[in-house]
Parts: C-alpha cells; structure tokens; sequence
C-alpha cells in the first residue's frame, strides 16, 4: 500500500504530488496510490505529509481535508499524522464490475494559500468470488451419427474477479467420450467447448453425465461446477448451418427497449423436423441474457432493456441454432454501443467558502469546482459560464478544474448574499447542460456609522414631572450587521464651564429611551438641550450624534399669589360713603400667578358678602363696586369674600378678605373698623366658644365619677350594718363531739381523719369574723358510750369548760397529723 513511486527521491517527489492547484493555476501530475479492495476500517494507505513535503502541524494548519470525486467518502485523511486511511470498506466488484483497473479518485485541499493536490487509489481485486454457472445442470442432444472431433459451445461461468483472480480453465470429470479445452474471447473472458473425442451410439449408452469444473486463478483458487447431460439421438445428416459465423452490427445508446439489434439466419439441409431450426442465445454472461433476447423462430435479437454506452461499450453473443434432430452450429454476434450525448454534465464542487468578508479583494478564490461528462467525443467537451450579472468570474484551472473568483469588491449593504449559478455545457448536438446553484454570504465589515433618523429631536416633560418617566424615543440606524449594527446610545459630556443639562435626563443604551432623572420647575428651566451620541459595535467603533432639545411643559403647580390686600392680614377694611352710587370702586384686588399661558390667567369673582347684591367683582379687572346705591337699609358693617381663580387644570384659588364700612361721613370711621363684629374678633370668639365647651365636658365628666363613688361607699356601709344585725350574740359555748354526730357529717366514722383527731371549734366571742379555729382534737373516752343515752340537747358536764381553757388544752395535748 505504498505509493508506486515511493522509490524516487525527497526532491523528486515534490514533481509527483498529487495535484497542486493554486488560484494562478499551477498543477502537477496525479500521485497514485493502491489498496486492497475491503481493506478494513482505518487502513493504511500512504502518508500524504510525506510526499507533500509537509508535516503533520503545517497540515493541521492549513486545515487539510481530503475531497472525493463522487458523492462518498471512502478515505480519511489523520490532520496529525499526514496519514490517509480507509474510512469505509471498498467493494471493487461493486464500484467497477469488470473494469480494470478500479480506481478511487479524490483531491486533497489546502488553505492558507489556497491548493490542491490531486491523486487517486487503486484497488487491487482479492479472490472473494467463486466462478458460477448461471445453470446448475446443462443438457445436449448430440446424434449418435457425430463424428469424433466435433465441437460443442458451453454455456460459460461468471466470477466477478478481475485478473488472475478470475475465470482461467475448464475441466470435465472423467468420462469415455468427451474431453473439454479453455478458449479466450477477444474481450479476455474464457468460454469452454465441449470436443466429442469417440463416437456415440445410442443402442449402446443413450445418455452420457459428467461434471464440468471452472475455477479461477487466485490463491487459494476457487472453483464452481455444473452437472452436463448428453443425450443421444437417433441419426441427424446435417447440421444447421448460420449464414455468417460473426454478426457485426451498431447500436445508438438511446435505443429503446425491444429495439431490433440484428437478424441471424441459419439454414439446414434436412427435412421434415430434423430441417427445423430453433435459435437460442447461449448464456455465456449474465449481462448478455439480462441485455438481449431471440425469437427461437425468426432468429431476431431484440434489446430487453436500455443500453449505456457508459457502461458497456461492445456485447459479445453467442448464438446456437438447434434443428429438430439435436443437431446445432454456434455464431457470434458482436454488438457495438455507439454513444449519443445522453449524459448531463456533471458539477462537482470540491471547496466552497460560504461566507465571504465583504472587504475581500478582487480574485478571492470562493470555490473550487469540476466538471465530468460521462460521454465521449464533442459530447464530454465542456464549457462553463455563470448566469446573471454578478460580481464573479470563472477562472480555468486545468482540463476539468475551475475556480470561481470574485471580479470586483463587495458591499454586503447592497447585496447581503449571493446565489451564483454555474452552468456547465457541452458540445453534443443537442448540446446538454447542468448547472449548480452555490449561496455566498457576505460577512459584514463595520464600514458604516449609525445614523439617526433626525437631526433634531424635540420632546416635551411635564414640570415637576417624577424621576424614570419615559419622554421619548431616539432612533438610529446601522446598514452594517451583528456587533457593527447594534447601537448604543449616550450623552456627550457637556464642555467644561457649561450648565449640566445633561443632569436632568438620561438615555437607555440599548433601547434609546429618554427618561427624567429628576422633577424640573418650569418657572426654573424652561428649556434645555443635550447632545447624544449613537455608537455602533464594531472594532474600532464608528458614531454620530444628534441635538435632544427637551421643552418643559408648565403645569399648575402655583396658586394666585394676593398683593392686595396683603395674605397675611386679617381683612382689609374699606370705607364707603352711604350716598355712593351705582359702579363706586370701593376696592381694587390684585393677584399675580407665577405659572404661564393658561396656568397663569386670573378671573375674579365674589364668592360671600354680608348683602350678595351690593357690591360686584371685575371678572379680569379685579375692581371691586356698588353694584347698586347704598341705602339706608344696608348694614353699616359689610363683609366680602373675593375668590381669585387662575385656569389650569385642575384650577387653584386664593382668596380675599374686605371689610367694607358704610359711613355718613368718615369721622366715624374708626368707629365702625373697630366694632366690626365680623372682623378679627371672629376668630376669637370662635376659639373662647370651643374652650368653653372642653370646660363643660370635663366638669360633667368628674361630676359623674365623684357621684358613682359616693354610692358605691354608701352601698357598702348598708351591707355591713345588715350583717350584724343578723348574727347572733356572742357565746362562749363550743360544739362538742355528739354536734357532729347529729350534724350527719359523718368525720368519726367516714372522714379522712381518725376518730382520735376529732377538733372543736367555736367562734371567739368578739372577733366579729366567721372564722373558724381548731383547738383540740377531743380523744374518744370511756364513758362515751354510756352517754350515748343522753338527750342531744344536754351537754355533759366536762365539756362545759370555756373556750379559753380549751384552747390551752389543744395546745398541751397534741397536734393533728394530717
């Protein structure tokens, strides 16, 4: 598995590289390499650094790949080592039939400078086929009257090998009358005849077998055998005889099925059925009996199936015509396939670079292409061309290798991507054609700044309008794509010694939307302007810029200010005489709003006064005035209430106070401002009346305890005063054991404490608490059983000792246990 010229030295074998293509077209001739055929999974089969000259970092480098000639990869090329495997098991039957020799073609591409390298992989045939007759038993009829030295055509074996390792010799068993020889066809296929060496006769052996072997020429050889019958017929005179022994006839490719290929006429002497003729094609190839068919009585060959010249150039058949007394004669039928341009170019692309940058020079190789005809002649001479206007050409590289290059410079703006059509066409008449459509993308290159969609953006905020409200949009554009077209906005520093306008708003960097970053009083900051700046992604980064004029829209945020009268007095007194007539200007208010357009408009109106008809407030103007003749029947004392209202929305107000005197003359005066009872004393007695009724509830809040504590102290004295009067007189008496006894409370007898621990108790005479006190215990005694007789309601004598000896007595005697 070395390559063939593996002998010649390290110089010279930079002239049998592979096929070295450079954009300039430079080339050398095919390296050729050789395998055998189902050589197993990551074979060797040479070292391509090696023979490039390279080693195996500079391949990895350049990013060494290997291309084959058709559609499936069946080699691999080691980027780290420089050696070229087998990546898929080769079948050569499979690949190439009979032709010799199989060859696997492929290229070898590198990058950086652009080459390739040409060469191509033999297979060499193994013996993994036997030779097979088509039939596994072959039956003749010879006439006994043959004579010896008569030859007979054999249906032929078929072994698939190529070579030694194919078909090479026939040999029969032993038997008394026939032997066999090999011939050669001129297409190099061996056929066997069949030689009578004695003459038959059937009264003696009507049937003759034996077994014919054909076994090729590998090592170990293999074999296959066919049965053959000879079977003996009665005496036949003459043998069929073919008008010609060899049919030459021409075929066009493009012939249809059941075509008429040729006629074969033979003729025969005798008469009535041993003068019948029967014609047969002798199955010497499997590819024959599937290609063409006889009609046994006319002898015409007819097409089965489609020719192609591509495959199968030149038929060999054998053809045998059989009389009705078992006698036959053999011709031979050699038809040729013309071509006709049935076959399309092909367009092959060996290396296609998808993306492009838009900045590439003209002749940038873009891909690398063949084109193959499978006719010959003018039908496989081609011609390439690409279709449309577009900036790309075709350069010839070699007979059947093209580059496609660019022919100007790019501009991924105008056109982002490419659809280059190459059409392949050859010189057959029709003139045939295919064509192979590659998609090119430009890479962007950042060529082109941002650009906003106005020069000038005006946007109008609210005053006092919160922080992180949205105000608007900027909008700015990049023809250019990915990192180069994303767009980042910002402001630019104002210069130094500048108002810092740039303070009040902000812009979002991806998005371009304009936020407040504070509330802005528009009596303050009217207006202002920034400048923003719009950034593409790109290396080095490319902007543009733009004016933000923000106009700050007033709100009513200002109530009407009063300059007269003055806000912080009480009321402003005025005096009118009381024969004033109708429209008498009594008093002017005069209000300013610090807002501005509508915000800032003030209307007048009288809101309260003492007599509603009397007076009337200028609408704009302000002026106060009679509105009818002062009267003797008009309150000396008037109080008006002037409401000033600007226009916004919502509106806000201030209000005016006037105390207005009518006098006869303005001596009095005085008099009348001073005893103005709804003057400042107003508030005053509203303050005295409001104190006054905190008063009244606390006094009526003590009040209400101090009598819920008397009856409670009342009701307590009345329950003790009840009490004693129904307890009884004091006695210094006690209850002796026979009490409980009589009571049923059963301690003696059922109680948790024994008969011997037994307590009196009494109440201590003037204690005046229902408490009781345990003594002694009483100790049960002899006689108590003979008092049991008693009456209850006598006592016995020795307990009738005081409460203050019993006492003493408990406390000598014993303590209770409990």
């Amino acid at each position: 598995m070395k390559p063939r010229k593996s002998e010649e030295p390290l110089p010279g074998r930079a002239a049998a590289l592979i096929l070295v293509l450079c954009v300039s077209g430079m080339r050398a001739e095919t390296a050729q390499y050789s395998v055998p055929e189902e050589a197993g999974r990551g074979s060797f089969v040479a070292n391509i650094a090696k023979d490039l000259g390279l080693t195996g970092e500079e391949l990895l480098a350049r990013q060494a790949r290997v291309v084959p000639e058709g559609e499936k990869q069946y080699l691999q090329l080691n980027q780290h080592t420089g050696d070229l495997v087998v990546r898929e098991q080769m079948d050569r039957e499979e690949m190439c039939g009979q032709s010799e020799p199989c060859l696997v073609r492929f290229e070898v591409l590198l990058e950086s400078p652009l080459q390739s390298f040409r060469a191509e992989v033999r297979l060499t045939d193994i013996n993994d086929h036997a030779p097979v007759f088509l039939n596994k038993e072959i039956v003749l009829k010879i006439s006994e009257s043959t004579m010896p030295g008569t030859r007979f055509l054999l249906e032929s074996a078929h072994d698939p090998d190529v070579g030694n390792n194919s078909l090479q010799h026939y040999s029969i068993s032993s038997n008394d009358y026939f032997l066999v020889y090999t011939r050669r066809r001129s297409d190099g296929g061996r056929y066997a005849e069949l030689v009578l060496d004695r003459a038959l006769d059937r009264e003696q052996q009507a049937e003759v077998a034996f077994i014919i072997t054909a076994v090729d020429g590998g090592n170990p050889p293999r074999s296959g055998t066919a049965l053959i019958r000879v079977v003996v017929l009665d005496i036949n005179d003459n043998s069929p005889v073919f008008t010609r022994s060899l049919y030459t006839v021409s075929v066009m490719e493009n012939s249809s099925q059941d075509t008429l290929v040729v006629v074969v006429s033979a003729s025969d002497l005798d008469a009535g059925t041993n003068g019948e003729i029967v014609y047969s094609i002798v199955q010497n190839s499997e590819e024959n009996f599937e290609t063409f068919k006889i009609s046994p009585e006319t002898g015409q060959i007819r097409l089965k199936k489609a020719l192609d010249y591509e495959e199968t150039k030149t038929y060999e058949i054998d053809v045998q015509a059989l009389d009705g007394g078992g006698l036959s004669t053999h011709c031979k039928v050699e038809v040729q396939v013309k071509d006709v341009n049935d076959n399309a170019p092909e367009v092959i692309i060996t290396s296609l670079t998808s993306t492009l940058s838009e900045a590439a020079p003209p002749n940038t190789v873009v891909a690398l292409f063949n084109v193959r005809d499978r006719d010959s002649g003018d039908n496989g001479r081609t011609t390439c061309e690409l279709s449309g206007e577009q900036p790309f050409r075709i350069t010839l590289l070699a007979a059947d290798a093209y580059a496609l290059v660019t022919s100007e410079t790019l501009d991924r703006e105008l056109v982002e991507e490419y659809n280059v059509t190459v059409r392949a066409r050859d010189e057959g008449s029709p003139a045939l054609s295919a064509s192979k459509t590659l998609l090119l993308r430009l890479l962007d290159v950042n060529d082109n700044a941002p650009t906003f969609t106005q020069a000038i953006y005006t946007m109008v905020m609210s005053e006092n309008e919160p922080a992180g409200r949205s105000l608007g949009h900027l909008s700015a554009t990049d023809p250019d794509a990915g990192e180069n077209a994303r767009v980042r906005y910002s402001l630019v520093p104002p210069p130094t010694g500048t108002p810092a306008a740039a303070s009040f708003v902000s812009v979002d960097a991806e998005s371009g939307t304009v936020r407040s970053l504070r509330p802005l009083d528009y009596e303050k900051v009217p207006a202002f302007e920034v400048t923003v700046r719009a950034a593409d992604g790109g290396s080095p980064p490319l902007s543009a810029q733009a004016v933000l004029h923000i106009v700050v829209r007033d709100e009513n945020d200002n109530a009407p200010v009063l300059l007269h009268p003055a806000p912080d007095s009480s009321a402003a007194g005025e005096l009118v005489p009381r024969w004033a007539p109708s429209g008498y200007l009594v008093a002017k208010v005069v209000a300013v709003d610090a807002d501005a357009g509508q915000n800032a408009w003030l209307s007048y109106e009288l809101a309260k006064a003492t007599e509603p008809g009397l007076f009337r407030v200028g609408l704009h103007s302000g002026e106060v005035r009679t509105a009818r003749a002062v009267t003797e029947r008009d309150a000396p004392r008037q109080r008006l209430i002037v409401l000033v209202r600007d226009r916004g929305q919502p509106p806000r107000s201030a209000t005016a106070t006037l105390a207005v005197a009518l006098v006869d003359d303005f001596s009095d005066a005085f008099h009348q401002l001073g005893h103005d009872p709804a003057s400042g004393q107003q508030p005053q007695m509203a303050e005295e009346e409001m104190l006054t009724t905190y008063l009244i509830a606390s006094l009526c809040c003590v009040s209400s305890l101090f009598l819920l504590s008397v009856l409670v102290l009342a009701a307590n004295t009345l329950c003790k005063a009840r009490v004693r009067a129904e307890l009884p007189p004091p006695s210094p008496s006690c209850y002796a054991d026979g009490d409980f006894t009589s009571d049923g409370v059963g301690v003696g007898s059922t109680g948790t404490l024994s008969p011997a621990y037994r307590y009196e108790m009494c109440l201590t005479s003037g204690s005046g608490k229902s408490q009781f006190q345990f003594l002694r215990p009483v100790l049960p005694s002899l006689h108590s059983n003979a008092e049991a007789g008693l009456n209850k309601d006598e006592e016995p004598l020795g307990h009738s000792q005081p409460a203050c000896d019993r006492e003493a007595q408990a406390r000598s005697t014993a303590t209770p246990r409990f």
